[in-house]
């Protein structure tokens, strides 16, 4: 009875060793496959790559080109916003001269008025003509 309890476990482990073998030959097959796929894979991927890299490259070009803009802008505006400050300022010191040149405008009239008045009354009353 040894020998058939020995028997059988031989044959187990003949099985086993087989199966083991089969299974070896198995995933060395799988893995030749996978390294030929990622071969293929890396060489298909490569001018995507490339490809990739230049697309970042005129993106942050891009960026760049925009953030300069950007900084031109904020100058522009800052420009225009103390030119619209000096604007106001001469307006209001051409407003201040317009009103004291008409109020100076009034009184020369005024007085121009007043002195032709005065002329006209004394010159015509010296020469004996009466208004």
């Amino acid at each position: 009875m040894n020998t058939v309890w020995l028997g059988i476990i031989t044959l187990a482990v003949v099985v086993l060793v087989i199966y083991i073998i089969y299974l070896i030959v198995g995933i060395k097959k799988t893995l030749t496959t996978v390294n030929e796929f990622i071969a293929s894979t890396e060489e298909t991927l490569k001018p995507t790559l490339q490809e990739v890299q230049m697309t970042l490259q005129s993106i942050r070009k891009i960026t760049d080109d925009v953030g300069t803009v950007t900084d031109d802008l904020k100058d522009m505006s800052g420009s225009v916003k103390r030119i619209g400050e000096n604007i106001e300022q001469v307006s209001r010191a051409v407003k201040q001269a317009t009103g004291s040149s008409i109020s100076e405008t009034r009184g020369i009239k005024a007085g121009i008025k007043a002195g032709i008045g005065y002329f006209a009354k004394n010159a015509w009353s010296k020469r004996g003509i009466e208004q």
